[in-house]
């Protein structure tokens, strides 16, 4: 069994689509293994998001992270990793399929609604990151 990361981001939170994204992967026969609500600190931020540091949208990134709450959990399940980045589609909604979280629900490029592990090695460190 796989495990991967996925946060439902504050705009997600606050839109009241925490229930809907959870039933999606339910549905797709994925487990909850761990889940939590709170509100990012900065310096968890800058460890998160470390390869983005020096980009220009940094801080507009922090700033959206910190808005409000988030929803963190662990999935677990057969390729969970694949199935999961399947599911959330292409970071910029415009771009996403149509199905796919972000493509149904993703308002701009930063207001994506969520984020998920990109691979066996980003899921295991964010795992550690955010489950410590």
């Amino acid at each position: 069994m796989e495990k991967t990361l996925v946060i439902i981001k504050p705009d997600g939170v606050k839109r009241h689509l925490v229930g809907k994204i959870i039933q999606r992967f339910e549905e797709k026969g994925l487990v909850i293994t761990a889940l939590k609500m709170e509100t990012l600190t900065l310096s968890l931020l800058e460890e998160h998001y470390n390869h983005l540091v020096t980009r220009p949208f940094f801080s507009e990134l922090v700033d959206y992270m910190t808005s409000g709450p988030v929803v963190i959990l662990i999935l677990t399940g057969e390729n969970a990793i694949e199935i999961v980045r399947k599911m959330v589609g292409t970071t910029n909604p415009l771009q996403a399929e149509i199905g796919s979280i972000r493509g149904q629900y993703g308002l701009s490029h930063t207001e994506n609604v969520i984020h998920a592990s990109d691979s066996t090695a980003a899921a295991q460190a964010e795992i550690q990151r955010f489950f410590k």
